[in-house]
């Protein structure tokens, strides 16, 4: 799978750079025909702390999947984010099956 990481008014991070394409190689070694990730960093001024934004679009068969989460921190961003698109990844995989 292809992955191209953008940070948006953030500086970039090795080491979030390899922390995400971690968990989407584990993902893509479990889901074969998942094509290529876009993913983009973003962080926006925010009283509550939670200023830090994760999103990630999939390109698969049919329509893309994506997810975001809003955090306190990256890592955690990535976590949750990732959570999520298993679960919308779970459930086309469903479908390919029913088919």
């Amino acid at each position: 799978m292809l992955i191209n990481i953008q940070f948006i008014k953030t500086k970039g991070k090795p080491s979030l750079t390899e922390l995400v394409s971690e968990h989407l190689n584990k993902l893509s070694e479990k889901y074969e025909w998942l094509i290529r990730a876009e993913v983009y960093f973003k962080e926006e001024n925010d009283p509550t702390g939670k200023s830090k934004i994760c999103e990630i679009e999939l390109s698969a068969p049919g329509p893309r999947i994506f997810a975001s989460s809003t955090e306190e921190s990256f890592e955690l961003a990535i976590k949750k984010t990732i959570f999520e698109l298993e679960q919308q990844v779970k459930k086309r995989k469903a479908v390919f099956v029913a088919h």
